[in-house]
């Protein structure tokens, strides 16, 4: 019984495996596949030598109930023996077919449809694989402790290390201490979950060369979801955070000059009236002086009076030279000069405890811009560098040649590139920080104590440098000291270079000239009317360009004295209208705020007369002297 049951088992496992055989070979004959697809057919040879395997058990089986207990044949045992043998070697071939595939997903056959899609994924793994080795960022493949396994040809060309050289090494070894920690709390990250972690961070190459680098890692998961490794994406942003710094300077200076224009048109304004009440304190003051003659205890009133109503008057003229309304009258100058004259100033105020030192350029050095102007930069720097030295310290002023390549960010604007005059004046007081530095342009911005300073030193030093076509570049340090630099256009063909000196002769009096003044602050016209009529001059008196017209229309005149900003009608174009019937008449314009005459340019044209208010006696009448004809010009009929 036992013997039937092997025969009919080896039998139907014969049939069994027979049928599987075809089953695969049939498909994979019609796809034209027998070559093509291995493992099928590897698969289908297991299943045909095992069907012959069971078929000879079979058959031994059988001889074995014929002969009914006699030995059947040694041959055919042998046969068996050598044909297991051969179904062990299709075994080991199939294996070794199967190591070289993906888990099996489905049939072991793949009709024309699925083998497309094979070919398809091939192409596009290859396409990836090219990708991936050719691009220009760097691809970097890590374990899941940051050991890195991938480096493709972007992260050579990023890094400098070659392959062989960093694969098996931490990725540490591209990063500084702060680096390394902000790639272990990336990792971890990863680790905990997250999909992708992106930031940006400081890398270094394999010479040393610091790299700003945009940086996405990610979790490579296997089809479970577990996480196998980590794959980096590396970028180099340096050019473009560079970039991107260089654009937020020029915004940063763009505002800046917006913020001071708008705070200028806000002090100009101010400085206007303010300088008409001046006017009128200063002149009235005077006329006091005059009567108290004698009277020694109203003329020290009155002094105190005047040096008050003096400093009043350069606050406001530093203000008007902040908003560029103060007119400018450029000449020539010697920057060693002008260090000669502000050394010897300096020599008897600044203190003993302060040593000054003053260094010429070899050659002169020659700048087109108001004297005056530059005698104030240099004082209020070397005031400023007085304060920040209260036990002592060193200032030096030197003038020399510098050149620009033009891409500097500190400068105070922005300057093209040339070859310039340069001033430089250093100390070694206690120095600013970064945020005090960024702001010490501003006018009313002051460190000082309450009551020592306005604010309005550097705002001066800004609008003059810049309005004469310069540029300004600090330097400092707390606890060492601060270095101003002042960069001006040079002439290189220079003129007679002068300095500024203020009048102090007695001027001629008139001798019945008529002048028109038109003023539209009353209290001003009655002082104007005073000096003018105390010194032999017959005033006419108007408030508005309307009346003034009315006037000239009715009366001989010799010079037009007029505001320059009214309301209604301006100076400029009150002059206009009467030149148009009277083109020989002087004109001489008064005003605190002179953008009226200035245009574009900032710089009164040569042909203007004009005073700036506020003026003495002595200043107006001098000025008045100047213009008037010797000729009268007929106004009336």
């Amino acid at each position: 019984m036992p013997e039937q049951l092997f025969l009919l088992g080896n039998l139907g496992t014969m049939i069994t495996y027979a049928a599987i055989a075809v089953a695969i070979a049939v498909p994979l004959a019609r796809a034209g596949q027998l070559r093509a697809n291995r493992l099928a057919v590897a698969t289908a040879l297991i299943f045909l030598t095992s069907a012959i395997g069971h078929g000879l058990h079979a058959y031994l089986a059988f001889a074995g109930l014929e002969r009914a207990g006699h030995s059947v044949a040694i041959g055919w045992v042998w046969a068996l023996a050598w044909w297991n043998v051969v179904t062990a070697a299709v075994g080991v071939y199939y294996w070794t077919v199967r190591r070289g595939h993906a888990p099996l997903r489905g049939a072991i056959y793949t009709g024309p449809h699925q083998q497309r899609l094979l070919d398809e994924a091939d192409t596009h793994r290859a396409t990836l694989e090219t990708v991936v080795a050719h691009t220009d960022e760097a691809i970097i493949g890590l374990t899941m402790e940051g050991i890195i396994t991938a480096w493709n040809g972007g992260a050579e060309r990023l890094f400098g290390y070659s392959a062989a050289e960093i694969v098996g090494r931490s990725a540490a070894i591209l990063a500084d201490e702060k680096g390394a920690a902000e790639q272990r709390e990336g990792l971890r990250r990863i680790v905990q979950g997250e999909r992708g972690v992106v930031y940006e961070a400081r890398r270094f190459a394999k010479d040393g060369r610091p790299i700003e680098t945009a940086l996405s890692v990610a979790a490579i998961r296997d089809r479970t979801g577990r996480p196998t490794g980590i794959s980096v994406v590396a970028r180099d942003v340096t050019a473009a955070k560079e970039a991107a710094e260089r654009r937020r300077a020029v915004e940063e200076r763009t505002h800046q000059a917006q913020r001071m224009e708008s705070l200028g048109k806000l002090a100009g304004g101010v400085a206007h009236d303010f300088n008409n009440i001046l006017a009128i304190i200063v002149n009235y003051t005077d006329f006091a002086a005059e009567e108290a003659a004698g009277n020694e205890a109203l003329e020290t009133d009155l002094k105190h009076v005047r040096t008050a109503a003096d400093r009043a008057i350069n606050l406001t003229r530093q203000l008007l030279t902040f908003t560029r309304g103060d007119t400018i009258q450029p000449r020539d100058v010697d920057l060693n000069a002008a260090l000669a004259e502000v050394q010897a100033m300096l020599a008897r105020t600044i203190g003993e405890h302060i040593n000054l030192i003053t260094v010429p350029s070899a050659e002169p050095v020659v700048v087109h811009a108001d004297p005056g102007q530059i005698q104030q930069v240099l004082l209020n720097l070397a005031i400023n560098a007085r304060d920040a030295m209260p036990d002592g310290g060193t200032l030096v002023l030197e003038a020399n040649v510098a050149a620009i390549d033009g891409d500097e960010l500190d400068m105070q604007p922005s300057l093209p590139a040339g070859t310039y005059a340069r001033l430089l004046v250093s100390d070694t007081g206690e120095g600013m920080t970064a945020d005090v530095a960024a702001h010490i342009f501003e006018p009313f911005y002051t460190t000082k104590p309450r009551g020592k300073g306005t604010g309005l030193g550097l705002s001066t030093v800004y609008g003059i440098v810049s309005e004469a076509g310069g540029s300004l570049n600090v330097y400092s340090e707390p606890g060492v000291g601060t270095t101003f630099r002042i960069y001006l256009p040079m002439v290189t063909v220079p003129g007679a270079a002068t300095t500024a000196a203020p009048r102090q002769d007695d001027p001629p009096p008139g001798s019945g000239q008529t002048v028109l003044v038109v003023e539209d602050e009353p209290a001003l016209a009655r002082v104007v009317t005073r000096i003018l009529a105390g010194a032999g001059y017959h005033v006419l008196t108007a408030t508005d360009g309307r009346q003034a017209l009315a006037l000239f229309g009715q009366h001989d005149c010799d010079i037009l004295l007029t505001d320059v900003i009214m309301p209604e009608m301006s100076g400029r174009r009150l002059a206009e209208i009467i030149h148009g019937t009277h083109p020989d008449l002087p004109v001489l314009y008064m005003s605190g705020y002179s953008n009226g005459l200035l245009g574009t340019t900032h710089v009164l044209d040569g042909d203007i007369a004009f005073i700036e208010k506020p003026f003495t006696a002595n200043e107006l009448l001098h000025k008045i002297a100047e213009v008037v004809p010797t000729v009268r010009c007929r106004g009336g009929g």
